[in-house]
């Protein structure tokens, strides 16, 4: 740990990443492939493919032992080109275009490309080897890619697998609530505006101008939580909020002032990396004392993943300036583990 970091954290904030830090496998000779973690990205699009690149680096430079991306084949020839570090599946698929003119040589699609039942089904069959989901990044709005989405949520919830919804992908809780109500293990990561849509689709019976309010006031975040059951919500601003309807924590590191596209990337891929090590920790693979709940390590993983991103933000900002971009957050987020985190030894 960076000793001017932990100087500048509050003694609350200390503390809980004491706490963060009994869930991070420390670099043992008998781990194999796969036990510090398998997320898949679900994402990327024709018009996106920065997102679930930014997303899974992100998880893979924490630390998870294999990053996946799923998405459209049109993204997966690009994402590709950006990393042969990634595996990248062209599982998903977007709407076919409007019928082709009359004389068209253009065939129609199959089925296996306009069916959610069948596009969803490759990807469900993936589940069983994988820990976490992210679901999100680079999306857009195509209703093909949704529906596809909400059956694999509908399995993902089955397993009681992690899953971090973000971006477009808050657009399918919103329309259909009841894929994640009670779903413990689901974790939201809005910004200001994506806050406000969601208090007023999930709680219509409130004002426009409390929902403003959702990024400085924790209670709100709180109140939006338990509305859906007690999924985790964590609420990006000048602090974060991180609640799941009982108990909320407040993410308070300095982060860098520049607000480019695609930083909220980087904190999906580090909590996912942080769920896939808490079940490593629930799993037993290491010795420790196994005193932390599974209910209290779920904000523990949220709350690691945005300290980290929060310190890449400064870091990336302190180096690049006014001229920061997404991908710079990318080298930073080894040193901001260290920095905020630090390695664990095999003695804890």
């Amino acid at each position: 740990m960076s000793s001017e970091v932990v100087d500048e954290m509050s003694p609350a904030t200390r503390e809980i990443i004491g706490k963060v830090r009994q869930l991070v496998p420390p670099m043992l000779e008998k781990f194999h492939k796969g036990q510090l973690g398998r997320v898949a990205v679900i994402g990327g699009s024709e018009d996106y493919t920065g997102a679930p690149y930014f997303s899974a680096m992100a998880s893979a430079r924490l630390g998870c032992d294999m990053s996946h991306v799923i998405c459209t084949p049109g993204a997966a020839a690009v994402i590709k080109t950006y990393s042969p570090n990634l595996m990248v599946h062209p599982l998903m698929r977007q709407s076919p275009p409007g019928p082709s003119p009359p004389g068209s040589a253009s065939s129609s699609p199959s089925s296996a490309d306009t069916d959610p039942t069948q596009i969803s089904s490759k990807i469900i069959d993936m589940l069983p080897r994988l820990h976490v989901l992210v679901i999100g990044p680079g999306l857009g709005r195509d209703p093909l890619m949704h529906e596809t989405l909400e059956k694999v949520l509908a399995a993902a919830r089955e397993r009681r697998m992690p899953v971090v919804l973000d971006a477009d992908a808050l657009g399918i809780v919103l329309k259909a609530p009841e894929l994640v109500m009670g779903w413990r293990e689901v974790v939201l990561t809005p910004n200001v505006v994506e806050f406000g849509r969601l208090w007023k689709g999930i709680k219509p019976s409130s004002s426009s101008e409390e929902a403003s309010g959702g990024a400085d006031s924790p209670d709100q975040v709180e109140a939006l939580s338990k509305a859906l059951g007690g999924v985790t919500i964590v609420q990006k601003g000048g602090k974060d909020f991180v609640s799941n309807g009982d108990a909320t924590l407040t993410v308070d590191l300095k982060g860098g002032y520049k607000r480019s596209g695609g930083q909220g990337d980087t904190l999906t891929g580090s909590i996912a990396t942080f769920l896939a090590w808490r079940k490593a920790y629930h799993d037993g693979i290491w010795d420790h004392d196994g005193k932390l709940s599974e209910e209290e390590t779920l904000g523990l993983a949220a709350f690691g993943g945005a300290a980290v991103t929060r310190e890449c933000s400064r870091l990336a900002y302190e180096k690049n300036g006014r001229s920061l971009q997404a991908s710079d957050l990318t080298e930073q987020v080894h040193p901001a583990f260290l920095n905020v985190i630090g390695e664990p030894s095999e003695s804890g």
